[in-house]
């Protein structure tokens, strides 16, 4: 039986693809499939269906009150009927100002991508969430997500440093400025205060430790707090 092709499949061949134009790439913020940045470029977005569709369209239209640069990635299939509609998804995509990005997957071997319409660049109509997309983009580590991923919870820049905390609490109690200084979190004391993951417990006055499910986390997290604290090993 033939593996059914799922989205997240498309996501490391266009990583490489915009990788190896100089871009850093990062995927699943603020729900956008794919996050894509050079240099002082313009943000670009692709969002990922194996299949062209209405939803995808929709999506990208959301998508330009973030960026200007959308591309639209789909999947390539030889028997998908894409080739008759083709020229239609094209027309339709130049009006809206998207980049069209087909995505090959052969049997046993990795996938590439074949840039069939480029963009033509807009001016995000909303600002802020320009800026706050960019923010968590420089401030997550790495790329812990995969594009298109529907199953696993997503790593998020305030996540890890909940984590780089708990890291920090793993020998013991600490008060707020030891936590700071330690793991240059600068909103140390908002994320034990609010303790959005119940990782924390308030031991005194602006002292923490972890509770129970703190500790837990430090194990199942174990090799991702490694790489948090040893970024470099």
């Amino acid at each position: 039986m033939t593996q059914k092709i799922r989205e997240a499949d498309l996501y490391k061949p266009v990583k490489m693809f915009f990788e190896a134009q100089g871009y850093e790439v990062k995927s699943e913020i603020y729900g956008c499939d794919v996050v894509a940045i050079k240099d002082n470029n313009p943000i670009a977005i692709i969002e990922l269906k194996t299949k062209f569709s209405l939803e995808l369209v929709l999506q990208g239209v959301e998508r330009l009150s973030v960026s200007g640069i959308i591309y639209l990635a789909i999947l390539k299939e030889p028997r998908s009927g894409l080739k008759k509609r083709l020229n239609k998804i094209i027309k339709l995509c130049r009006i809206l100002g998207f980049g069209i990005l087909l995505v090959t997957l052969p049997k046993n071997a990795g996938g590439y991508v074949t840039q069939i319409l480029e963009p033509l660049p807009n001016r995000p109509s909303n600002q802020k969430k320009s800026t706050r997309l960019l923010k968590e983009f420089k401030n997550r580590h790495g790329d812990p997500n995969i594009g298109g991923s529907t199953a696993a919870p997503l790593m998020t820049a305030y996540k890890q440093n909940a984590l780089r905390i708990v890291s920090e609490l793993k020998n013991g109690y600490k008060t707020i400025p030891e936590l700071r200084d330690k793991t240059g979190v600068h909103n140390t004391a908002s994320i034990l205060q609010r303790n959005f993951y119940g990782w924390f417990s308030r031991v005194d006055r602006g002292v923490y430790e972890l509770s129970s499910t703190g500790i837990q986390s430090s194990k199942e997290y174990a090799s991702i707090i490694h790489d948090l604290i040893n970024p470099y090993k």
